[in-house]
């Protein structure tokens, strides 16, 4: 819960694609196959094909990566290398959907699906998006798929993204496709009855952005019969206060995931603090999980959805 430029032709953009530019580690940390073994199947099983810096660095394409993460995916249900590693990408791809069609552990699933939005945010293939998520929100329905499939993805690709590893256009790719799909299932629990007068204001500050945590909050809560008053993206600090003074909420809801400093996020939230009455603050983001704010009366700290379950369930 907590997430190049573009060529101006097609040539280019495949050169971007097709561009080395993962290292071993990166594959381990996005496959969760130990870099010691990586090595071990490229040599013993010509698997992979990196390219050597002149310091002899192993680096690794988008293709090679999409390779080894839907072999990771069948090793998770019991593939083997010394089978795999013998298989066109075509006869792969056809594994992997029949793997998907069969019952098989539930996390190992979800985790492969997670694989899945890699590959394609990695290939922009939006028909893999779609039938990724189709096929766990129909085995397991929209929120475990959100908890369990999107937010590890998005953490990957959090991951990849400051590293250098992701680019705009992908980035802004998957983004929008998830963002359409959170939309979808907001609609689909709007009509429900409020089974509670208490409020929820939910707001990104002023120069936040990044709103598919806020719009999944938004889901969970509504899901819950809450009411809501939602208003986005960057809102002024004012204009907060104003609503605050007008609707007096029992909660506030917001994110912080911009490169704020532990000072600035705390000095925000002690002037909420100041400027409400008996309102609790929930806050969230990369920036609440990575570097908890001082504990505070009024302020509960969100680092995962299930926290915000938690307080909607009390």
């Amino acid at each position: 819960m907590d997430y190049l430029l573009a060529k101006d032709s097609v040539s280019g953009a495949n050169a971007t694609f097709n561009k080395a530019k993962y290292s071993i580690k990166d594959l381990e940390r996005l496959s969760g196959i130990k870099a010691h073994t990586i090595r071990i199947w490229e040599q013993r099983y010509n698997l992979l094909s990196p390219v050597r810096t002149d310091t002899n660095i192993r680096l690794y394409t988008d293709v090679e990566l999409k390779q080894l993460l839907n072999i990771a995916s069948l090793i998770k249900v019991g593939g083997k290398i010394s089978h795999l590693s013998k298989l066109t990408n075509a006869e792969i791809a056809e594994k992997i959907n029949l793997t998907h069609e069969k019952p098989t552990n539930e996390d190992v699933y979800l985790n492969s699906q997670a694989d899945n939005l890699v590959i394609a945010m990695v290939d922009l293939n939006d028909q893999l998006f779609e039938s990724t998520i189709s096929n766990a929100s129909k085995k397991f329905g929209f929120e475990k798929t959100m908890i369990h499939v999107i937010i590890p993805f998005l953490s990957k690709v959090g991951i990849m993204w400051r590293t250098g590893e992701v680019g705009v256009i992908q980035e802004h790719f998957i983004s929008n496709l998830i963002r359409r799909k959170m939309i979808v299932a907001i609609d689909e629990v709007s009509n429900l009855q409020n089974t509670s007068d208490d409020l929820y204001l939910l707001f990104l500050p002023e120069g936040e952005l990044h709103e598919l945590g806020l719009l999944f909050s938004n889901y969970l809560i509504k899901s819950k019969g809450k009411r809501i008053i939602y208003l986005g993206q960057t809102v002024p600090f004012d204009d907060v206060i104003k609503f605050c003074e007008q609707f007096n909420p029992k909660y506030l809801l917001t994110f912080f995931t911009a490169a704020y400093s532990a000072e600035t996020i705390e000095n925000y939230i002690l002037d909420l603090l100041k400027n409400t009455n008996e309102t609790t603050l929930l806050i969230a983001g990369n920036q609440i999980k990575e570097r908890p704010v001082l504990e505070m009366d009024r302020v509960i700290s969100l680092t995962s959805p299930q926290d915000l379950i938690a307080v909607l369930e009390k």
